[in-house]
């Protein structure tokens, strides 16, 4: 995991444990956490979402730098949590054990570029 922060977003530093490649990591991550550390998390990435969606649309998606990428999978985890904090109230947002999910590629014939 990346461990720095763009300079303007130092202050996230102290949640760089949900900076998470991978959205299996993601909800691994929601479901072992309590609703005090979701809220946390949440409430202090929301403060930021603003400003850090706005530095991410200015800054190229070709070969971001480590910095950029942590910044930009804090924002995913974001979106990963929201739904338990604003609709669901609890850590298994969808009902369901997410950890049983597996990822498919439904485009298995595209070459990536």
């Amino acid at each position: 995991m990346p461990n720095q922060l763009p300079d303007a977003f130092q202050d996230l530093s102290p949640l760089l444990e949900w900076a998470l490649a991978t959205e299996h990591e993601r909800r691994a991550k929601r479901a072992a956490s309590s609703m005090l550390e979701l809220q946390y998390f949440y409430d202090a990435m929301l403060l930021r979402m603003d400003d850090a969606l706005s530095f991410l649309a200015e800054i190229p998606a070709e070969n971001p730098t480590d910095e950029v990428q942590t910044l930009f999978l804090l924002t995913t985890s974001l979106a990963e949590i929201a739904p338990a904090i604003e609709m669901y109230g609890e850590q298994s947002a969808e009902g369901l054990d997410v950890l049983r999910l597996k990822p498919i590629d439904i485009y298995p014939h595209r070459q990536n570029n």
